[in-house]
């Protein structure tokens, strides 16, 4: 027996060493939230001593800690003598730890994932709760490095590199599906097409770089004017589109009065040269009758021609009976 008795002290001391040294913070706690054991790693990032906190009530200690969260993942686990997680995804950090690895140094804080251990007395009644403590500060922040990447590619496959509106390909995309909650909702909404008047001498005389900047200064004029919830993109050389959500076509109208009169009362400088130009405007509200997407486009390209035969810088609603060039 007293072999045995000694069999245990020793292997008592080395599962202890052991907690001592892994690189998993460690707390015991007891039914009152007082501290029992206290590990090397919880010591190094916290700069506590175990004999600083044991029997200390562990709020005290970390006010920072959310009391009424952490008491009902604490209160879960001694009712119901089951383990309870928590990620760094639904709370970043329970222990508030300055974050000190070189290859993650961007994070100011550990990210945490815990654990959360009911332990079982001889009696069979469960009066401590372990709490494993994880860092998981590289996984974490090579996850938000991923998805800022992945965040901007898609962006960037959605623009137009030109005037950073939105490409053709998606900016169609959002016309197909305002069209369709259109039809659902049977809200009104507008779509504008315009383009730059007598774009084609703007690059004959003052070359293509200019007609580049009259493009972006344009694009820049659209977004001065937009509201949050329209949607603005570049249809193809110096053609735009606008989608006016929630808009009827008098609204619209004034909507396009005023882009067409800032764009006016603009002047473009290139290489010391000013540049006047103007736009010309077509606008077509959403119809129940539309069929298709396309037709509504149609639509506003309609107007838009017609504004060109009446001699450009205007802007016109469409109307049944309009043809194109």
């Amino acid at each position: 027996m007293p072999s045995e008795t000694k069999l245990d002290i020793s292997e008592f001391h080395w599962m202890m060493d052991m907690l001592q040294t892994i690189d998993v913070g460690l707390v015991v706690l007891n039914d009152k939230y007082e501290i029992d054991i206290w590990n090397s790693f919880m010591e190094n990032h916290s700069g506590l001593e175990p004999t600083a906190v044991k029997g200390k009530i562990m709020f005290d200690l970390f006010p920072e800690i959310p009391r009424d969260w952490f008491c009902h993942k604490i209160d879960s686990v001694f009712q119901l003598h089951s383990r309870a997680f928590t990620t760094w995804e639904q709370r970043p950090y329970v222990f508030k730890f300055k974050n000190y690895r070189p290859i993650t140094g961007t994070a100011d804080f550990m990210f945490q994932n815990i654990t959360i251990i009911p332990l079982v007395s001889l009696s069979g009644t469960v009066d401590h709760v372990c709490i494993l403590v994880y860092d998981v500060t590289d996984a974490a922040t090579n996850k938000a490095q991923l998805e800022q990447a992945n965040a901007k590619l898609e962006m960037l496959s959605r623009t137009d590199r030109l005037t950073n509106l939105y490409n053709r390909g998606y900016w169609e995309e959002c016309l197909e599906a305002e069209y369709k909650r259109c039809l659902r909702s049977r809200n009104t909404s507008c779509l504008i097409m315009f383009d730059i008047d007598h774009f084609k001498k703007v690059n004959d005389t003052y070359g293509h770089q200019a007609g580049d900047e009259v493009i972006r200064v344009t694009a820049q004029a659209v977004r001065d004017n937009l509201r949050a919830t329209d949607i603005a993109g570049r249809y193809g050389g110096e053609e735009f589109g606008i989608i006016l959500v929630d808009t009827d076509s008098m609204d619209a109208h004034a909507f396009a009065e005023r882009l067409r009169t800032h764009i006016e009362s603009m002047t473009v400088m290139h290489e010391g040269v000013e540049i006047k130009y103007t736009i010309s405007i077509g606008i077509a509200e959403m119809g129940s009758t539309l069929k298709t997407y396309t037709e509504w486009l149609e639509n506003s390209d309609k107007a838009l021609y017609h504004c060109k035969r009446n001699g450009r810088n205007c802007s016109t609603i469409y109307q049944p009976g309009m043809e194109g060039e």
